[in-house]
């Protein structure tokens, strides 16, 4: 998001509801891949996620590490885990594209990651469409901006 905006900036020049569905799968690998969370778009504007959150990309490159450290599995709408293992994950920030010689203005600040599934119902279920994006969840203190 660059360290030039204030977050009520960032937080003024938000849109609503990123596009998180799953982007890519492949049915003989049992492999799914998309956005985890995107913070801000290729433009630079804040992203409001459904919950009505934002999370800053300092905050979301933190917990994307501290979750591929210490859990790496997918679980099912929040409620039964297991389902999967995290084969790829990737934090896209600023810096992070510009070292990789990816150039400005070509991916959002987010957090990339793939999956492979073990579980055949949800596996079924993403084939199907029924499970079509990716859900992160976390623990977090909320303040009002």
């Amino acid at each position: 998001m660059g360290s030039a905006k204030t977050f009520e900036q960032m937080r003024k020049s938000k849109v609503t509801a990123p596009n998180f569905a799953i982007i890519k799968s492949d049915d003989d690998k049992r492999l799914v891949f998309g956005w985890a969370s995107v913070a801000a778009r290729v433009t630079g504007e804040v992203i409001e996620d459904f919950q009505n959150d934002i999370i800053e990309i300092d905050v979301l490159e933190k917990a994307a590490y501290e979750y591929t450290l210490n859990f790496g599995t997918a679980g099912e709408m929040h409620e039964r885990g297991g389902v999967g293992r995290l084969v790829e994950s990737v934090v896209f920030t600023q810096e992070n594209a510009a070292a990789m010689g990816i150039p400005e203005g070509c991916l959002p600040e987010g957090w990339w990651v793939g999956y492979y599934i073990d579980d055949d119902e949800v596996w079924k279920k993403i084939k199907s469409g029924e499970y079509s994006m990716f859900s992160i969840e976390g623990t977090a203190q909320r303040v009002e901006v």
